[in-house]
């Protein structure tokens, strides 16, 4: 493919339909982070709910009975995960990398022990979640631009990219707007200010992490039922850290950790546009190069916002009640 015929049209629907994987994790990641609970786990939590998912809607042609799936054992995770961290007053590092690690090779195995296909499951066909076309998409599809914008840029996606783009003002509603959001950050910045409120610590923190697992669910289910149509091992590849990057990026806020999304969406969209493309001068690049472009902003970005980004003062300190 020549310099020529390098699509930026292509480009930009690509990133919308790449960043709602991102999204949805650091959306929850965001819920436990505030609470004060470091959520390395977000990876292993893509993970189960990507292979739970696709097995699921699989077996019963329905990709909601799959997504529901993926939500209940996302949230089981959650679960443990807050039990050791929250109640056992564990180290939360550790807990998350353990439980990445173990669903890295439990999911594998058991999708191999099902389905004998090398630690994937069966294409899923009309299993997948369809995309949703605007009214009046045909109508429009042949004028210039508006035709684009309508149908390929805004329409045509599925139903979890739009309710991965509404989440953003849903989860700023919540964050800033109520009681709940409210008590999640107090805790987060001060434990002990907040119990002395009356503010159930471990109870708010438990409520984070059951958000936290409901929407990482969702980018797990994204990345089986609509992305790949299928599931395969260690799929996530990284985005579960991609997603802590963003809220670094955004500073533990919804909007610019959304933002930060959307442009590591860019960049993975770039890295598909640019493979094979001869540029003038240089030639084609290549593909290990290519593949480095993500990881390469994110060492950037961690390396340039790390300084500035101000985390809540509570994380990563399991809370001990004063007596």
């Amino acid at each position: 493919m020549m310099f020529d015929d390098f699509q930026f049209s292509s480009i930009l629907v690509s990133t919308i339909r790449n960043a709602p994987v991102l999204m949805f994790a650091a959306m929850a990641g965001l819920f436990a982070e505030r609470s004060g609970v470091v959520d390395l786990a977000l990876e292993g939590k893509m993970l189960a709910a990507a292979f739970v998912s696709a097995a699921v809607a699989f077996a019963t042609k329905n990709p909601w009975l799959g997504i529901l799936a993926g939500i209940g054992i996302s949230v089981a995770i959650a679960l443990l995960q807050g039990f050791v961290s929250i109640t056992q007053k564990g180290n939360q590092l550790v807990a998350g990398i353990a439980i990445n690690i173990t669903l890295s090779g439990l999911t594998f195995v058991i999708a191999q022990y099902l389905f004998q296909q090398g630690g994937r499951t069966p294409d899923l066909g009309d299993a997948r979640l369809f995309d949703i076309v605007f009214p009046g998409a045909e109508a429009v599809a042949g004028i210039p631009f508006l035709g684009w914008v309508y149908t390929k840029l805004i329409g045509g996606h599925s139903a979890l990219v739009y309710l991965a783009f509404a989440l953003i003002p849903v989860v700023h509603w919540v964050l800033y707007h109520t009681s709940f959001g409210l008590r999640l950050r107090a805790v987060g910045e001060n434990p002990h200010a907040a119990d002395a409120a009356g503010i159930n610590v471990e109870r708010t923190r438990f409520m984070a992490m059951l958000c936290a697992g409901v929407l990482c669910s969702f980018s797990g289910a994204y990345l089986s039922i609509v992305q790949s149509g299928f599931f395969l091992r260690d799929m996530s590849a990284g985005n579960g850290y991609l997603a802590l990057t963003a809220l670094v990026f955004g500073n533990w806020r919804p909007l610019h950790t959304a933002l930060g999304c959307l442009m590591f969406g860019f960049f993975a969209a770039l890295q598909v546009q640019i493979e094979g493309v001869v540029f003038p001068g240089i030639g084609k690049v290549p593909g290990s190069l290519i593949q480095m472009i993500p990881y390469v902003v994110t060492v950037i970005v961690l390396a340039g916002l790390m300084a500035k980004s101000v985390a809540p003062k509570a994380i990563g300190q399991p809370f001990v009640k004063s007596r």
